[in-house]
């Protein structure tokens, strides 16, 4: 068994890598060298710790959980324009460059999802759920126990609890600019909801990048920049 603490690292280190990127890094480099090197960076990370990870693939049929996964990443992005769009002034766009937003597009698109997803609705997700029921068990040390002596491997897929929902919408909520909450916290219960439903991070994974890709499509058509 490789405890939960043993898996902080790999799971959480491309998401932190992602981050400081992009927040230490962002005031010192042009938007095109930082998603450069955001694209080298990560990419590489999850590889290295993609034997740490829990299978993408559930028990149920890849290929449906993957056209549900692209309906649901229609119906995310639809949300997010419409939850978003009242926070931002749409009138007040800044175009990015062609190679800045193709590497955005990229980024968005085929990296983010993967190790969103993984972090939020593969180890969050599955560490509340743990500690949920470890708490039910009226155990001394609740969080530490899930920490040292549990796996979120041995998690059923599709297994859920409120509690665990509710812990990884917030979690996923908080790493998102303030004006994204109203959106992001929908977005959250909707990935939610499609692990629920098809057992599988395939789904998520799938829906998380048509969501930014559609949403990335819109706002090069329309213009809308600030929804960026």
């Amino acid at each position: 068994m490789i405890s939960n603490r043993k898996l902080l690292l790999p799971y959480f280190l491309p998401y932190l890598a992602y981050v400081f990127i992009a927040t230490v890094f962002g005031s010192h480099l042009s938007i095109e060298t930082s998603y450069i090197l955001r694209l080298i960076v990560v990419p590489i990370l999850i590889v290295w710790a993609w034997r740490w990870y829990i299978p993408i693939k559930g028990p149920k049929n890849p290929f449906v959980s993957i056209v549900i996964g692209i309906g649901a990443g229609c119906i995310g992005a639809f949300i997010w324009i419409l939850l978003l769009g009242p926070f931002v002034h749409l009138d007040d766009n800044q175009p990015w460059s062609k190679i800045a937003f193709i590497l955005r597009l990229i980024s968005t698109g085929l990296v983010v999802p993967v190790f969103e997803e993984l972090l939020m609705r593969g180890y969050v997700f599955r560490f509340a759920l743990q500690w949920e029921n470890t708490r039910k068990e009226n155990k001394k040390k609740a969080l530490h126990i899930v920490m040292d002596e549990r796996s979120i491997n041995d998690v059923q897929p599709g297994a859920w609890s409120w509690s665990a929902i509710a812990i990884s919408t917030a979690v996923f909520t908080f790493g998102h600019n303030l004006q994204e909450w109203p959106a992001s916290v929908v977005f959250g219960l909707l990935m939610a909801w499609l692990w629920i439903l098809r057992k599988d991070l395939i789904s998520c994974i799938m829906a998380h990048s048509v969501t930014n890709i559609a949403l990335a499509v819109y706002i090069f058509k329309t213009g809308n920049w600030n929804l960026w």
